[in-house]
């Protein structure tokens, strides 16, 4: 399927379960002379999450690239699995790997949002050749409970919206303190990157099932967590940012990721939580300059 923009691609996970993926400027020979940029979304986002921004990459008249963002199992136009117990950033991150050998990359600039930042974590530890450069979205080794907290509130109490209005609404008045650099045409988009129309009611884009690795977390005991897996990230180009307002990711261990990978570079996005909307508040400009570092960097 295709769109103006983007062409709607699946193909099989190593296990058979069909899966979606979204490939913008793929028919651009302008594009094949950069590196590609893969998106990788948060616990319950889609492809959506980064359409603007895949957009606005695709179509750049300078520096045109190939952007391919992905729908984990469970999540947007991707199949759901089963047995809800195969939900995990392992067998996401293999997911992954099968949809960039599928689409023909061998190598690219990851952006991950979330726990798209833990799938590139693991792939540091199992495949970090797949991955020339890389964008953390609010999201590091360590994941503070308080965070995780509010995720899995948020997830399991917000009421159903009765329609696009009020999806926005409800959106805004669970967000806002966090988010205030949004508009309400912002907050309108928002909606649309989380909520899908079926049978005429508007719900959330993902198996209910997702939620069920949630429910085991005991956030009485401190978190697992991947500095290993961080510091193999930095044998690449590596770009963090973190929200203003983030409560999953803490000033502090935005700090010790940077004395420990002193090549990261770390900006901090005004007016976000978690996590910076990618396609608002300058973050294409930022991400632009980053990419045309990389590609400095790699022709020397």
């Amino acid at each position: 399927m295709s769109t103006d923009t983007y062409e709607s691609v699946f193909f099989s996970a190593t296990d058979g379960l069909r899966l979606h993926a979204a490939d913008y400027g793929r028919d651009n020979p302008a594009t094949r002379e950069r590196l590609p940029v893969v998106c990788l979304p948060g616990l319950t986002r889609t492809t959506r999450d980064f359409d603007d921004l895949a957009r606005q990459l695709s179509s750049d008249p300078k520096t045109p690239r190939r952007v391919v963002s992905f729908d984990y199992r469970g999540r947007g136009r991707s199949g759901w699995d089963k047995d809800p117990s195969r939900y995990t950033i392992i067998v996401e991150a293999d997911d992954v790997l099968a949809g960039m050998a599928a689409l023909g990359l061998e190598h690219a600039i990851f952006i991950g949002t979330s726990r798209g930042g833990l799938i590139m974590h693991v792939l540091a530890a199992t495949r970090p050749g797949v991955m020339a450069a890389g964008v953390l979205n609010d999201i590091g080794p360590v994941i503070e409970g308080a965070g995780l907290v509010q995720i899995k509130a948020y997830l399991s109490r917000t009421p159903t919206p009765k329609n696009w209005t009020d999806a926005a609404q409800i959106l805004a008045v669970a967000h806002a303190k966090s988010f205030p650099a949004l508009s309400e045409a912002d907050w309108m988009d928002f909606a649309h990157a989380i909520y899908v129309e079926k049978d005429g009611k508007l719900q959330a884009d993902f198996d209910p099932s997702l939620l069920d690795g949630l429910k085991g977390v005991d956030l009485g005991t401190p978190l697992p967590t991947l500095w290993p897996q961080f510091e193999g990230l930095g044998g690449m180009p590596l770009l963090a940012l973190r929200g203003e307002h983030s409560t999953l990711l803490s000033a502090h261990t935005l700090i010790e990721m940077k004395n420990r990978v002193p090549s990261l570079e770390t900006i901090t996005i005004p007016g976000h939580g978690h996590a910076p909307i990618l396609h608002l508040s300058g973050i294409p400009d930022i991400l632009t300059r980053f990419f045309a570092a990389v590609d400095k960097q790699r022709q020397h």
